[in-house]
């Protein structure tokens, strides 16, 4: 089981300005990224470079955070007994404190990244989620949120039946200790599978949504993700629609307050590149940026992490 983190109560303040560590809880999985050059070769070989890489978008999010400057950043997550230390490890290498949960059955979960470097530059995921979604309400302690200014949910804890318990306790510990809540809705092609109006039911209390382009037109039905954007925070408090090559936009109250323009990159693996802009707009929020501020870093923060492989910040794997 987890440890408690130690710590005195988090300030409450208003969205944006809260002090305090950030409780991130979500996925941590191996990836295993394969960059080929062109189309798959069926039923024959395809030269690739393969590397094994830590990953998960919860993991993800927490070691960009940490990279910003969060002063604190817990990682709650399940993981394997097969890889538990390397993965412990390579958060605390980040500045992350893990606060991993072995699962004494199922092993860490394994995504295959299969990356286009040719002109189509595709990315195809083969996904595996193991322990990643084996969370369960049992895991929690409303001690881990001592200090915290912040908890953000992986959208991934939506597509289990155990992490989704998980939630709806840590969303009403949150709620009970006036902390704000975050979340990634993660998965375009899961979010379908579990619909738009389970969605919505499971994240009420959010006050930040970070969709993608593909995410938030899904779940508003509308095809301009501007108009999504503003439609989405009718609901939530805060919306940030993440679009890569084309910024971001920052949404409140039914309006996009802010369209901000992506930083020009190199594309080398735009693996985790989303990640690393919700781990620094999170981090930029809690040390008191606005969120247009916070998103104009997190474009930032996107670009880096495009222009190398992996998902992890640069020099942290």
């Amino acid at each position: 089981m987890t440890t408690e983190p130690g710590g005195s109560a988090g300030q409450a303040g208003s969205l944006g300005s809260r002090t305090g560590a950030l409780l991130v809880v979500g996925d941590v999985i191996t990836d295993v990224v394969a960059r080929h050059r062109g189309p798959l070769a069926t039923g024959t070989d395809t030269a690739s470079v393969i590397r094994t890489l830590p990953g998960g978008a919860g993991a993800n999010v927490a070691c960009w955070a940490a990279h910003r400057g969060c002063p604190e950043v817990r990682l709650l997550g399940r993981v394997g007994a097969d890889a538990a230390d390397w993965h412990e490890r390579a958060l605390a290498a980040c500045g992350v404190r893990p606060l991993l949960v072995v699962d004494p059955e199922a092993p860490t979960g394994t995504v295959i990244c299969l990356v286009d470097t040719g002109a189509s530059g595709e990315r195809t995921f083969l996904t595996d989620s193991g322990a990643s979604l084996r969370l369960e309400p049992g895991d929690w302690s409303d001690g881990m949120l001592d200090g915290v200014g912040r908890l953000h949910l992986s959208g991934y804890l939506l597509f289990s039946e155990p992490s989704r318990a998980l939630v709806r306790v840590a969303l009403e510990s949150a709620r009970a200790r006036g902390v704000p809540v975050s979340l990634d809705p993660a998965s375009a092609g899961f979010l379908r599978d579990l619909g738009v109006d389970q969605f919505l039911e499971l994240v009420d209390g959010v006050d930040l949504l970070l969709p993608s382009r593909d995410e938030a037109c899904l779940l508003t039905g509308l095809p301009d993700p501007a108009d999504a954007a503003a439609k989405l925070s009718r609901h939530i408090p805060l919306v940030v629609a993440k679009q890569g090559a084309d910024g971001a936009l920052v949404a409140r109250a039914g309006t996009v307050t802010a369209d901000v323009p992506a930083v020009p990159a190199h594309a080398t693996d735009t693996t985790g590149a989303g990640d690393a802009f919700t781990g620094t707009f999170l981090a930029a929020l809690i040390s008191g940026a606005t969120p247009e501020t916070a998103a104009e870093e997190g474009c930032r923060a996107g670009a880096l992490a495009v222009e190398r492989v992996g998902a992890r910040p640069p020099g942290r794997e």
